[in-house]
C-alpha cells in the first residue's frame, strides 16, 4: 500500500488536473456558442446556393461550359483535409486523418499505390499525423486559416486549390472534414469538390423555360467559383464548430474521470490513515504491556 505522502501528493495532481480540464470545457463551451452560431447562419446560404447551381447545371449542354465541370481521366488527385490547430478534442483530428487515407486506399487505389494521390492540410494536427504515417501534404499545414477565419480568407484559399484544378495540376480534388451536427456529435465527411458534379437532365413532360439576365454562360461563370469559395468556407467553418464541440465533450469526460479517480484516491487515503493509526495504537499498546512485563 502507498504511504500518506504519495497519495496525497497524487489527490493534488488530480486535483489541478480537474481544474484544468474545467476551466478548457468552459472555454470551449464558450467558443462553441459563437463558431456554431456562424456556421448555423451559413448554411442555408451555402445550401441554396448549391440548390441553384444544380438546377442552372440542368441547363449546361455539357460539361465543357465551364472549366469547373469538365470531367477528364484522373491521373492525379488531391485529398484537401482539414482538421484543428490544437489537440485535447479526442479522436476529432485522428478520424479526419485516417478518413482521408482511407478514402485514398478505397476510391484512388492504383493512384495511391503510384504515389499520384497528395494530401492538404487544413489544421496544423492533421499535418503532423499525415507526415508521422509517411503521407507527407504537399504544403504547410494552413494554420492561418483559424487564426481568422473570415470569408476572404478562406476565399483566397480555395482560388489556390481551385487554380490547381484548372492548371490540370490536378484531375479529382475531395474534401475531408467533420460536419457540425450539435456539441457531442460531428459527422464525419468526404466530398467531392473538383470537378463539379454536373445534373443530369430530366426527362419530364413539363417544359421548363428560364429567362436568364444577362446571359447563362456569364451566370454559370460567376456563380460556379462563388458557389466553390462558399462550399470551402462552409466545410472550415463547420469543422471549426465541430473541434470546440468535440473539445468540450472530451473535456467534459475527463473533468468527471477526473473526479472519479479523486473520490476512489480519497477512500484510498482514508483507509491508509485509518491502517496507520491502528498500526500506531498497537504499537502503544504493545509497548505498554511490554513495561508492566
Amino acid at each position: 500500500m502507498a504511504n500518506l505522502k504519495e497519495i496525497r501528493t497524487r489527490i493534488s495532481s488530480v486535483t489541478s488536473t480537474r481544474q484544468i480540464t474545467s476551466a478548457m470545457k468552459m472555454v470551449s463551451a464558450a467558443k462553441l456558442r459563437k463558431a456554431q452560431d456562424a456556421i448555423l447562419q451559413m448554411r442555408p446560404y451555402a445550401n441554396k446556393l448549391h440548390e441553384i447551381l444544380l438546377s442552372i447545371s440542368e441547363n449546361i449542354d455539357s460539361s465543357e461550359d465551364n472549366v469547373f465541370a469538365k470531367q477528364r481521366a484522373i491521373n492525379k488527385v488531391l485529398i484537401v483535409s482539414v482538421s484543428s490547430n490544437r489537440g485535447l478534442c479526442g479522436a476529432f483530428n485522428s478520424n479526419v486523418v485516417k478518413r482521408a487515407i482511407e478514402l485514398a486506399e478505397h476510391k484512388y487505389p492504383n493512384e495511391f499505390k503510384n504515389g499520384k494521390v497528395d494530401f492538404l492540410s487544413v489544421g496544423k494536427k492533421a499535418f503532423e499525423m499525415l507526415k508521422s504515417k509517411k503521407q507527407t501534404p504537399i504544403e504547410k499545414n494552413n494554420q492561418e486559416l483559424f487564426d481568422s477565419l473570415d470569408y476572404k480568407t478562406v476565399a483566397a484559399f480555395a482560388e489556390k486549390i481551385m487554380q490547381k484544378f484548372i492548371d490540370g495540376e490536378y484531375d479529382r480534388i475531395e474534401l475531408v472534414y467533420n460536419q457540425f451536427k450539435n456539441a457531442g456529435v460531428q459527422v464525419l465527411t468526404d466530398e467531392q469538390f473538383l470537378p463539379i458534379e454536373i445534373k443530369e437532365k430530366k426527362e419530364t413532360k413539363e417544359v421548363q423555360d428560364y429567362i436568364f439576365e444577362p446571359s447563362k454562360e456569364y451566370i454559370i461563370e460567376k456563380l460556379i467559383p462563388r458557389s466553390l469559395k462558399i462550399q470551402i468556407y462552409k466545410s472550415i467553418l463547420d469543422s471549426f464548430a465541430s473541434e470546440h464541440g468535440a473539445r468540450m465533450t472530451a473535456m467534459h469526460k475527463a473533468t468527471d474521470n477526473a473526479s472519479e479517480m479523486l473520490r476512489d484516491l480519497k477512500l484510498h487515503y482514508n483507509k491508509a490513515r485509518q491502517a496507520s493509526i491502528t498500526n500506531e495504537i498497537l504499537e502503544i499498546v504493545g509497548g505498554a504491556e511490554a513495561l508492566k512485563g
